[in-house]
């Protein structure tokens, strides 16, 4: 029978306890939301729905077509303008996805005959990036330098480091600094994931890689997402302006991908000048962070220390991480829960994903049920 191995691979997954389901949710709930990745409460913010909704009146529901052919508006180049000199880069390019943006940053600056060391606890994307690519892959271990300078020291040709600044599972930063050193030495490109840390790091949200001093560096190519701190969708590559036009060139999620919808494109453009103008919400999501930490590890769980706005609490399995979750869900608190695959360490947990914009009293409330409703 066509596809009859799915029926197995079904069965597995329901005796794993890793079944995973959609569950759509209305314009209005009274769920306390620490699940999504709405870092500074951009996303239902007055200017940012209303820039997202004049961009749909001005230029249509789409963009009509690729960015080479109908799909570039006036609105994304404003979009890849202000992007770059916030973040500190020459240029910057706007895709369909975050994850497009990583797929078009790795598979564009690993050729064939080069190397690229990927960081173990990478996300998806570059992951996918990496497999997708004609240089050949090599995993090293988790945050660090010194693996990848070996790495590295053992290859004759180009090569290209790759790591998340902040990785998605745990919310620890990679040591970003070390980490380009290490690059340097062998003459090898540094691509940087800066998904969770745009909007939070930095001064005023301008990103971990200005945090670290390597914006603006001709060796260093960052991708970031619209989806997060912005509130919006789509994704980013930024760098020197030579390597932006290779990414036109060569790119096919860029090439081949129908443009990022204005209204997409205009709701980033309002946050990212909202978020100029009030650069207290980066360091709002970041105290937020490190007050949910201290909260919950002082009621006796085990939480890991956030260095930018995701907490992370462990779980004793995936069946209890799942249970636990739908029991914050039905207490009113949304939380994420992540099992594996989902997790390269294999121990599952929930996530908790700091807002900007809440209050004491939620931030007690969330830590109250969580400590109530554990396993």
């Amino acid at each position: 029978m066509a596809f009859g191995w799915i029926d197995e691979q079904a069965a597995r997954r329901r005796r794993a306890g890793l079944v995973r389901t959609l569950r759509p949710r209305a314009a209005g709930t009274a769920l306390l939301d620490l699940a999504s990745n709405d870092y500074l409460g951009l996303a239902r913010h007055p200017e940012v729905t209303e820039g997202a909704a004049r961009a749909a009146r001005t230029w249509g529901g789409g963009s009509t077509g690729s960015r080479l052919v109908t799909g570039t508006t006036e609105l994304h180049a404003e979009l890849e303008r202000e992007l770059a000199a916030f973040c500190g880069f020459e240029a910057a390019l706007v895709l369909s996805s975050g994850y497009a943006a990583n797929l078009a940053a790795v598979t564009a600056l690993a050729p064939h005959g080069s190397l690229i060391v990927s960081d173990a606890g990478n996300h998806a994307s570059l992951i996918d990036g990496c497999r997708l690519a004609r240089g050949t892959a090599q995993v090293t271990a988790h945050a660090d330098p010194d693996a990848v300078r070996k790495t590295l020291g053992g290859h004759d040709g180009p090569a290209v480091a790759v790591s998340d600044t902040v990785f998605s599972v745990d919310g620890d930063a990679a040591p970003l600094a070390a980490l380009a050193e290490a690059c340097r030495e062998h003459g090898a490109g540094l691509v940087l994931d800066d998904a969770h840390g745009l909007g939070v790091l930095g001064d005023g949200g301008r990103g971990a890689p200005y945090a670290a001093g390597l914006a603006g560096a001709d060796d260093v190519v960052v991708t970031v997402t619209l989806s997060k701190s912005l509130g919006s969708q789509g994704g980013a590559v930024l760098g020197p302006a030579r390597v932006i036009e290779h990414l036109v060139n060569t790119a096919r999620t860029f090439i081949f991908d129908t443009g990022l919808a204005p209204a997409a494109a205009g709701a980033a453009l309002a946050a990212l000048r909202l978020l100029r103008r009030e650069p207290g919400r980066a360091a709002r999501a970041g105290a937020v962070a490190r007050e949910l930490h201290g909260r919950l590890t002082a009621a006796g769980l085990e939480a890991v220390r956030p260095d930018a706005a995701v907490v992370s609490v462990r779980a004793p399995s995936p069946e209890q991480a799942v249970r636990w979750a739908a029991d914050c869900r039905a207490a009113g608190l949304s939380v994420g829960c992540f099992r594996p695959p989902s997790v390269p360490d294999g121990i599952s947990r929930l996530r908790l994903t700091a807002r900007a914009d809440l209050s004491g009293a939620e931030i007690e409330r969330a830590v109250r049920v969580i400590g109530e409703t554990r396993p």
